[in-house]
């Protein structure tokens, strides 16, 4: 047990107020010997999970809370010049009941109380506080208003309500020390003499908005940012500058200013010990789907599933039974019968709304169960597409189906599911943009008051990203000569940078997910905080993709990509004025793929308006490898990207020539036989392993992992772990 616990911080998810890094903040927590640490962001629970599984992976106990904004009034009010300020409290969860009842606070805030700030009151307070631990605040606190305005008998009435709400020693006077923060000293005098009154206990925090104290330019900077000042500015709002100290201290520091207030120390204590969430993770969380039948789930989807098969195929093959049998036996083994209905569901809706949908994209195509229901429109046999690729039967993580919708009507389909599944059980998702690297120098600059040519000029020694991975300023001044010297020689750009690389990948702002959205089976609040989108009405959780499903150990909601796609909804027209101008119906699923006139079309290159084919270096392409099959055309999508790129002229050179067409191993020619003998698709490199490594479907899918995030020290036990599979499997060691 340490001798002190920091009770209230800032992240980077207090946003553009909190310049810590969650990560940087528990490895101080750690250096300093501290076993316990709280979040406590502003009016929100962003980085919660993020946080809580932080903190359990450095054995450092996670106590969840929010600093929330209380109205002046009730947080239905909010007329102007009255309503517009608000005061601080800060709220821990204690368990399991705390954590969702900060939840349901966070989001009446958001959703009823926003005005200025998402705002609380004592009537949320009174009716969601079991399991929630109450602290004072900061200068700007519900009791340190009243005290510093000489409203000594108002504190003490809040004081004692708040008492009152939350119990016996689950209310605390917060008292702080930042030197140079006005009123600070006065109110621990008033904060302590009303502790003495009333019996509340004191507790001892700091306001903590940076790691360490070399962050306090850069959360300067950070402040300047947010409102669009620069350091020079007289009188910013906001400024810490003249109190250099909203920094995770050390116990040592902390006892030593409160020398005179040890029970405020100990306290800190208390308060962690009784804080003991246990946040279930990982586990998939799946809605209600009511089978129109007197059946279950799992028999109402085998007999869909059956009835698909017929209307899908003339002739249902022993091979097509099997495989359907086997598809749905790993379905059902994962319990993800509900999941299939549910997209079936609002999938054929919208066909049936004359919604278009797109034949497939990803890994689902790869499934016979998705084509029988309706979901995909693509045969996985045609295709030779594996199911494994999609659903691994070894892999723990639950089936994803992006959906791609006319542009134009994909809220329809949404409010579908909103209708079907409850307004209160349906989501968008979360998104959060970061500081990258040319942006956090083109901020800087401005806020350091430089002209703008100097950070123009530095931002564009900066080199791009690649294919995913965004660049940093220090591997930019590895990469980047010109940069290193200018770092290295200027005095003006040395400090310009080391000051961006402090606020580079701080979350900048929120927004919603281009196509994410989420569904549950109770109210939503039960598993994530909500919030109305930046500008909007539409709902959306305060949990991003990366904590909110059962991926990457998150709560576990049932996830779904609703992509709006441009070109859909131009089908979509065409296919209506084809309808009326010449009274034919066309049914997109019903084209031929073998029609000579339209490769002949494709051969001249005249793509303009087909999705992946029209810019420049596609159509010059194109034209060179004048398809004939759907395969060519499918390889060559596949292949123009950064990386594979590089083997498309000789891909084009063995459709020409088949002479050149040669394969890396006799056993790989019925896998690339297609593509010419090239490694071509995420599905070529989980055939190839298992074909001549002998690599499990599960392996196969951690080297396919591997590859994608190009991490040097996977990448080099995937190598070693793939060579010794080739030898083992019959190949010499120098082919391998």
């Amino acid at each position: 047990m340490t001798d002190f616990v920091h009770l209230h911080n800032h992240s980077e998810y207090s946003l553009l107020d909190g310049l810590s890094k969650i990560d940087l903040m528990i490895k101080r927590t750690k250096e300093l010997g501290m076993s316990s640490l709280a979040i406590t962001d502003h009016g929100n629970m962003h980085g919660a999970i993020k946080f809580y599984k932080a903190c359990k992976e450095a054995e450092i106990k996670p106590i969840i809370g929010s600093e929330i904004y209380i109205s002046k009034r009730t947080r239905h009010d909010k007329e102007a010049g009255i309503d517009t300020e608000s005061n601080h409290l800060i709220l821990l969860a204690k368990n399991e009941a705390g954590y969702k009842n900060l939840m349901k606070i966070i989001s009446v805030s958001n959703l009823e109380g926003y005005y200025y700030k998402p705002r609380s009151d004592i009537e949320l307070l009174r009716e969601y506080h079991e399991g929630l631990i109450c602290l004072s605040s900061c200068v700007k606190g519900y009791i340190s208003e009243p005290l510093l305005s000489g409203q000594e008998e108002t504190a003490k009435k809040r004081a004692k309500l708040l008492s009152e709400i939350f119990g016996e020693n689950h209310f605390y006077l917060e008292i702080q020390k930042h030197l140079n923060v006005k009123d600070q000293d006065r109110l621990n005098e008033k904060l302590i003499a009303l502790s003495k009154e009333t019996g509340i206990p004191l507790v001892a925090t700091n306001d903590n908005h940076y790691v360490s104290g070399a962050d306090a330019e850069a959360q300067e900077v950070l402040l300047c940012i947010q409102t669009q000042t620069t350091l020079e500015t007289p009188n910013r709002k906001l400024s810490m500058v003249d109190s250099p100290d909203f920094y995770i201290k050390s116990p040592e520091e902390m006892i030593g200013l409160f020398i005179q207030n040890p029970e405020a120390i100990e306290n800190t204590l208390k308060i962690a010990d009784m804080c003991n969430l246990e946040i279930s993770l990982g586990k998939w969380i799946l809605p209600n789907f009511e089978v129109p039948t007197e059946k279950n789930a799992a028999d109402y989807l085998k007999d869909q599933v059956k009835k698909g098969l017929s209307f899908r195929y003339e002739k249902i093959t022993s091979e097509i039974k099997e495989r359907a049998k086997y598809e749905l036996s790993v379905i059902l083994d994962k319990k993800y019968e509900t999941y299939f209905l549910i997209v079936a569901d609002f999938v054929n809706w919208a066909k049936k709304q004359n919604i278009s949908v797109g034949p497939g994209r990803g890994s689902a195509a790869g499934s016979v169960v998705s084509y029988a229901l309706g979901i995909t429109d693509i045969d996985p046999f045609y295709f030779n597409l594996p199911f494994e690729r999609f659903l691994n039967p070894q892999r723990p993580s639950a089936p994803d189906i992006d959906l791609d919708f006319a542009d134009t009507r994909r809220d329809e389909v949404i409010k579908y599911v909103t209708d079907k599944y409850g307004r209160d059980k349906v989501a968008q998702i979360i998104t959060f943009g970061t500081m990258e690297a040319r942006g956090s120098v083109r901020d800087t600059g401005r806020v350091l008051g430089y002209p703008y040519s100097t950070p123009d000029r530095i931002s564009k020694m900066i080199p791009p990203g690649w294919q995913g991975h965004a660049m940093t300023i220090e591997n930019a001044l590895e990469q980047s000569p010109d940069l290193r010297i200018a770092y290295t020689t200027e005095n003006e750009t040395k400090r310009l940078l080391d000051l961006a690389r402090k606020i580079e990948g701080v979350v900048r702002h929120a927004s919603t997910h281009a196509a994410g959205v989420v569904i549950a089976d109770k109210p939503l609040t039960e598993y994530t905080p909500l919030q109305k989108e930046t500008n909007g009405e539409k709902i959306i959780t305060q949990y991003d993709m990366y904590t909110i499903g059962a991926d990457y150990d998150g709560v576990g909601l049932l996830k779904m990509d609703f992509l709006g796609l441009r070109n859909l909804t131009i089908i979509e027209e065409t296919l209506k004025f084809i309808k009326e101008d010449r009274n034919i119906v066309i049914e997109l699923s019903k084209l031929p793929l073998d029609d000579k006139e339209t490769y002949k079309l494709l051969s001249e290159a005249e793509t303009t308006g087909i999705f992946q084919l029209e810019s420049p270096g596609m159509r010059r392409y194109i034209k060179e490898l004048k398809p004939s099959s759907i395969f060519d055309l499918m390889a060559m999508v596949a292949l123009y990207r950064p990386g594979p790129m590089a083997n498309i002229p000789d891909f084009i050179a063995r459709k020409r020539n088949p002479n050149l067409i040669k394969y890396p191993d006799p056993r790989l020619k019925d896998i690339l036989a297609q593509s010419y003998g090239i490694l071509t698709f995420q599905d070529d490199v989980l055939l190839t392993t298992i074909a001549i490594a002998g690599y499990s479907w599960l392996d196969a899918d951690k080297f396919r992992k591997a590859m994608g995030k190009k991490i040097p020290s996977e990448m080099k036990k995937q190598k070693e772990q793939f060579i010794k599979g080739c030898v083992d499997n019959g190949m010499t060691y120098d082919k391998a």
